[in-house]
């Protein structure tokens, strides 16, 4: 990737942003591997400008044209699916057979979604009396989308394909980590036909994001990221009710184990739940609560020694890894820094997380027994740190369980049923699972938590509940007196 270009796009033309050089590093080597300069408020500016000019012959575009551009987009992900995956890899570190899944899930969504417009915000119609009773849906207008470094592709997607094909222009500010695989997939909408103006990238970090969430010219935001910011986002928004906001954030999400008769799934699935993508899913297990007794001193041994075979190495490695490397070298010394905490709180390895090179965001995965840390933080470790809360009776597990002020995703790995029933009935997490990893979604199923994982707006098959206005119209044909009039009415 040439240095310094126009990495900006708006108008359907590219652009040199006005802001600070902005660089994307390969989270192995820490080679650049992508320089521009960021958008700066006056760029901002500029792009929410030309979204807004462009919205309303966007908005009046019939559906079957905005679904033949999401179509072809799709087939172009498809044609493009190895070069993208590359761009991902080498970006965020995760194996290539990981990120050519992304892709295809990008691929997928367009259908998704189509058929989820259809059925949850399409037009409907009934009859009431001598009117018809019919249920439309409009478009917001001119949205932003903030995507994660995680799923720098298939994420904010998830946001984009949904709001386009309501009707609505996007605004598209990607992680500051990721601006390359932005960048690419934004060329693929540009060859797919979209017209000039109702797509926009603003590349940038913290002051971009900024300039944009607060600008009046704004009818929404959707978001997917870390609690922090969305919890930021959410008092920007405040005293706002005509501008709508969708938080997906993360989660301190519980894996419960209880009586399992195959031990080995249960080590597979609790590996899945928690070292895929090297920790770095917001649905990962980040505590695994396991029963007192032999039973689970066999499970957490078994686990230990599966997770010491897992392979870790680049993305591109001839032998594929199973974990590539965290995002940022700085996100692995963080990680680095938050088990030294919880060691210093008291907490026990059983398998301790290691940096095999400190010039390196390769890290090897960790396992720590928390159970006597008094106070235990409630945060998201995001990486491959997993903590084990042993309990003696499944009250205290569900108790466990519950104690976070996340409610992303919960899961359970049992035999038994009335267990799964118990934490139906009493777990608080938006995903649950049974007797499969947390880090699994139907793609037919809305995506999102309660609590401080979100804000009430599930994302997936519910994100055409967001990115459209619903109304509703009585109508009738021919102007008509009734047959009778209202007590005290006279004509």
């Amino acid at each position: 990737m040439s240095i310094l270009h126009p990495a900006l796009y708006w108008g359907g033309q590219w652009r040199t942003g006005h802001g600070s050089v902005l660089e994307s590093l390969h989270p192995i080597t820490q080679a650049a591997l992508w320089q521009a300069s960021a958008a700066s408020p006056v760029d901002v500016d500029a792009a929410v400008a030309v979204a807004r000019a462009a919205f309303p012959t966007w908005a009046r575009q019939p559906l079957s044209a905005r679904i033949d551009i999401l179509k072809r987009f799709a087939v172009l992900l498809g044609e493009h699916k190895a070069r993208l995956a590359e761009v991902i890899g080498a970006e965020t570190g995760k194996p290539r057979w990981e990120a050519l899944t992304e892709v295809a899930t990008m691929i997928n969504k367009v259908d998704i979604s189509i058929k989820a417009y259809e059925e949850r915000t399409g037009e409907k119609h009934g009859q009431q009396g001598d009117a018809r009773a019919v249920l439309r849906h409009r478009p917001h207008g001119v949205v932003a989308v903030f995507g994660p470094y995680n799923f720098p592709g298939h994420l904010p997607n998830g946001h984009i394909v949904p709001a386009l094909l309501a009707g609505n222009c996007v605004l598209f500010k990607p992680s500051e980590l990721t601006p390359w695989v932005a960048e690419e997939t934004v060329k693929l909408w540009h060859e797919a036909g979209l017209p000039a103006g109702v797509m926009g990238l603003l590349q940038g970090g913290r002051e971009t994001g900024m300039a944009l969430a607060a600008h009046p010219g704004l009818d929404g935001l959707f978001f997917t990221g870390s609690s922090q910011t969305g919890h930021l986002l959410h008092q920007q928004f405040s005293g706002q009710p005509e501008k709508i906001l969708a938080l997906e954030m993360g989660g301190n999400n519980p894996l419960i184990v209880q009586d399992v008769s195959d031990v080995r799934a249960a080590v597979h699935h609790t590996i899945q739940s928690a070292f895929i993508s090297a920790g770095q899913r917001c649905t990962c297990s980040r505590r695994l609560l396991v029963p007192y007794g032999e039973a689970g001193d066999a499970f957490l041994q078994q686990l230990c020694e599966a997770t010491t075979r897992l392979k870790v190495g680049a993305y591109d490695d001839a032998e594929q890894p199973f974990m590539g490397a965290v995002i940022s070298l700085q996100a692995a010394q963080a990680l680095v820094q938050a088990q030294a905490r919880l060691l210093a709180l008291g907490a026990r390895p059983l398998l301790q997380l290691t940096q095999p090179d400190t010039g390196s965001a390769l890290l090897t995965p960790g396992i720590l027994d928390v159970t006597t840390v008094a106070e235990l933080p409630d945060e998201e470790y995001f990486g491959p740190l997993l903590q084990v809360q042993r309990y003696t009776d499944f009250d205290e597990a569900l108790r466990l369980a519950n104690a976070t002020r996340f409610g992303l995703a919960a899961g359970l790995l049992s035999d038994r049923r009335d267990l799964y029933d118990r934490v139906l009935l009493e777990i608080r997490a938006g995903i649950v699972n049974w007797n499969k990893p947390l880090t699994g979604a139907s793609s037919a199923a809305p995506f999102g938590g309660i609590g401080s994982s979100g804000n009430h707006k599930p994302s997936a098959y519910y994100a055409a509940d967001y990115c459209a206005w619903p109304m509703a119209s009585l109508e009738s044909d021919a102007l008509q007196m009734p047959d009778s009039l209202s007590p005290g009415l006279v004509l």
